[in-house]
Parts: structure tokens; sequence; C-alpha cells
């Protein structure tokens, strides 16, 4: 039996990802400024984290939560200090750096649709293509912060304002799925890259001065707060996936939704 080796996206996914993506902002700026490591040894730290992690998520068989979304959220907080650090550090902008990111996974989605003729995320059964996953993954984690300081800052519209905005086009994308015929996995991409700047922007507004337009929780309780989130949500999705597996327990996914 083929075992598929990603979550089913269910709305659970989504709570998990934004608490997931929520952290790696928090995180992020947590070693990088309030640790004061800098954007470059934070992005050594937590690539060495990301890729010892893949390498581990690889080689097991199946889905296994817990290498899942640890493996993701050090993909967060890797994306958010990589684009710190290029739109800061190398001096790109948001505007370019958001640009330079989106062309980076057109051209991956490209490749791994040239591959193997589809970019389904719910579908994913050999390690060659979960690195197509994961390659897209990143790079989309970092693009959501850069759109998400874009927002917030470029656009004038301040962390509140770019939450709002964003959730508004994740309402609206929401709707596109379940009313219209538009390609499912298109929606997820979308989706995916605008609920990292939902939980940048909100991670931002709690972790940043009043007089920038946050509330000053702290960049250390913040992410204490969003540990603890993900772990009771990951603590659910596991109880999930074995109820699911007693359930049906010859289940083979052969095929995800069509898009």
């Amino acid at each position: 039996m083929v075992k598929d080796r990603v979550p089913h996206i269910i709305f659970l996914y989504w709570i998990i990802k934004i608490a997931s993506t929520t952290l790696g902002e928090t995180g992020a700026d947590m070693f990088s400024m309030t640790f004061n490591l800098g954007y470059g040894t934070t992005i050594a730290i937590f690539m060495s984290l990301f890729l010892v992690l893949l390498v581990i998520k690889l080689l097991l068989k199946g889905y296994h939560p817990w290498a899942y979304w640890l493996t993701f959220t050090a993909s967060a907080i890797a994306g958010t200090a990589i684009s710190d650090f290029i739109d800061r550090t190398l001096g790109l902008g948001y505007a370019s750096g958001s640009a330079v990111l989106v062309v980076l996974l057109l051209i991956v989605l490209a490749i791994w649709h040239r591959k193997e003729r589809s970019i389904n995320v719910e579908y994913i059964t050999t390690p060659s293509v979960e690195i197509f996953y994961w390659t897209g993954f990143l790079i989309a984690n970092t693009l959501g912060t850069a759109a998400g300081d874009f927002i917030a800052d470029n656009l004038g519209l301040g962390f509140q304002g770019g939450a709002i905005l964003v959730t508004g086009l994740l309402v609206v994308i929401a709707l596109l799925h379940f009313f219209t015929k538009i390609s499912g996995t298109l929606l997820f991409w979308l989706a995916f890259v605008l609920t990292r700047p939902f939980g940048a922007t909100f991670g931002d507004f709690l972790t940043k001065p009043i007089s920038k337009g946050g509330i000053n929780i702290g960049t250390v309780l913040s992410s204490i707060f969003f540990s603890v989130v993900l772990i009771f949500a990951i603590i659910r999705e596991t109880k999930l996936e074995k109820e699911r597996a007693g359930a049906f327990p010859s289940e083979e996914r052969c095929q995800g939704p069509k898009g």
C-alpha cells in the first residue's frame, strides 16, 4: 500500500499552519532581535534545523504529525529570517524582495509540475516529490513574510489593517473553493501564501511597540503562547490520524482532489 506522506487539508490543518507561521514570525524576531543573534545566525540555526528535520521526515514512511509540523515550523522561522535578511540586510526592500520570491516559487512549481505532471499537495507518496513540496513551502513561507511586511509598511495599512485585508482575501478564497470550480490546487497555494502574512502581521501586532502599532507583548511571551497552541493542536491532529487509521486500516489515497 502506498502511504501518503502529508496531512489531509482540513480546517485543523489551517489552524495549525497559522499558529506555526505566527510562531515563525515571533520566533525569528526573538532570536534575531530580542536575543540579538542577527539574521545571519538565525538563518544558519534554523536552516540547519530544518534540513536535519527534513532528512528525518524523508526517512519516515507515511504521515507523522510531529515530524511534519516540527519541520514546517523550522521552515517558518527560517523563512522569516531569510525574508528579513533579503529585505533589510541586502536592502532589496519589501516590494522587490516579494517579487524575487514570487519568481522563485513559480520556478519551483513549474519544475515540479514538469517532472510530476502535478503540484497536488494532498498526495505526496515519494521522498523525491516531497523535496519539491518542502522547497515550495520554504519559499512560500519566506514570500508570505515579505508580503506581510509590504502590506503593513509599503501600503501603509499597519499591522491591524494588514491583518484585516489578508483575512478578507482568505474569506474570498474560501468562498471560491466552496462555490466555484476553480482549481483547488491554485486556491491552496494562494491561501498558503496569504496565511503567512496573516500570521506575520498578527505576530507583529502582538510583539511590536505601541508606537509602531503593536501591543508590545514581546517576542518571548508571544512565542511561548503560540508554541503551546501548536503543541495542543498537533496532539489533536495526532489523535485524529490514529482514529482515521483505525477506521480505515487499509485506506490508500490514490489521488487528491482535481486541480
